[in-house]
């Protein structure tokens, strides 16, 4: 549960929200230059550039591929290529995998539908990672920083309870929306930090960058698309969602 990884160096494909979404996952993988084999077992996931994959979380729920998105991550993270920060939907997947009782909702369903079909032993690997997803991560010698929702700067490389739901969830603004949901508050226009951070959990049309931050989250699962940000490139590379995979609560933000 590592956040602070600034000795990593290397090329990054930063990928956001994948929800499920496998085939749009390995689609732009493979666009990504990433070879993939299955054994039948486990995925052998390499790149001849040694680049590194680093995924900003909510892997789980509402597509309708969430097993094989874990395996194929889980596998990636195992062997080296990738790093997997954790998301509000991995972490409530995990408490329920635990055993605490939580409101099997926004997705959640489907995840545990089709984790039923999976082994005991698939399913106490999955617990086992997603217990042990950090909040964050900082990495390239302090310059990129990778969250799911929010960071501050003064929480780099920490990890803490408040720390950890700041990162999976942002900052609310204490109003509740027509539609139920918390308000959530505008972080990034108040970030001034050096360090480059790149998040997700609020689904956008399009990547969106305010001042050193980009949110990479467009929406895959609502029928937009999957985005990586190459680093130190900052050049972003889609791929297009197969369908609607779920209907949002609330219209994607512009």
């Amino acid at each position: 549960m590592t956040t602070n990884l600034t000795q990593e160096k290397g090329l990054f494909d930063i990928i956001g929200d994948i929800h499920g979404c496998f085939d749009e996952l390995y689609q732009l993988l493979s666009k990504l230059g990433y070879g993939l084999h299955n054994d039948g077992n486990h995925y052998l996931v390499t790149h001849p550039q040694q680049r590194k994959v680093i995924f900003v979380g909510d892997l789980v729920d509402r597509g309708p591929k969430t097993p094989e998105v874990l395996r194929l991550v889980m596998d990636m993270v195992e062997t080296g290529i990738a790093i997997c920060v954790n998301g509000n939907h991995d972490d409530k997947l995990k408490r329920y995998l635990q055993g605490h009782n939580v409101k099997v909702a926004h997705g959640l369903e489907e995840s545990i539908t089709q984790l039923s079909c999976e082994s005991a032993a698939f399913k106490e690997r999955v617990l086992n990672f997603l217990a042990h997803l950090p909040s964050h991560c900082v990495v390239d010698g302090g310059k990129l920083a990778i969250v799911h929702a929010a960071l501050k700067e003064a929480y780099m490389g920490r990890e803490s309870a408040s720390i950890r739901a700041f990162c999976m969830y942002g900052p609310t603004t204490g109003e509740i929306d027509h539609y139920g949901l918390p308000v959530r508050y505008p972080w990034a226009q108040d970030y001034q930090g050096n360090t480059l951070i790149v998040y997700g959990h609020t689904p956008i049309p399009d990547p969106q960058w305010i001042n050193n931050t980009i949110n990479i989250d467009t929406g895959c699962v609502f029928g937009g698309k999957l985005t990586a940000l190459r680093y130190p490139e900052k050049e972003l590379i889609s791929e297009k969602a197969a369908q609607i995979y779920c209907v949002p609560t609330k219209p994607i933000e512009a």
